[in-house]
């Protein structure tokens, strides 16, 4: 059977609703993380567009079952996470329990270990209490 031959990339993961209150166009969020890619030395694979609704994470599982063809996922945003812990924890030890790695385009973050991982639960942990996007004036 061949191989797939965008194998051995890493998948985009963008966002269709705001993400900590604001609203990124598409082809922006594309533009960042393929800049952070570049930057990085990674080959970019086009991007998952995750559906608008609040909570609803079909796309990302789908990103997930396609692990085996890919060395990780570039997010736009960490936050782009769950915002709740255990479903959170599930992405992490998907990615790690595979040997792949997460990235977070904007923060420009790699997670590549549980120590990564404690890191940026940190930075989830100080989000709570920091404003999520600056007021318009």
């Amino acid at each position: 059977m061949a191989k797939n031959p965008e194998s051995g990339g890493y998948r985009g993961y963008i966002a269709s609703r705001p993400v900590r209150g604001a609203s990124t166009p598409q082809h922006v969020q594309n533009l960042v993380i393929r800049d952070y890619a570049a930057r990085s030395g990674l080959n970019f694979l086009l991007s998952a567009t995750e559906y608008a609704m609040d909570g609803c994470y079909l796309i990302l599982e789908a990103v997930l079952e396609d692990l085996p063809n890919l060395d990780g996922i570039i997010f736009y945003s960490v936050f782009m996470l769950p915002q709740n812990h255990e479903r959170r924890h599930a992405v992490y030890d998907r990615l790690l329990a595979t040997g792949q790695t997460l990235h977070g385009a904007l923060e420009n973050i790699r997670v590549a270990d549980t120590a990564d991982v404690a890191r940026l639960e940190d930075i989830f942990l100080v989000a709570q209490f920091a404003p999520a996007a600056a007021p318009s004036l």
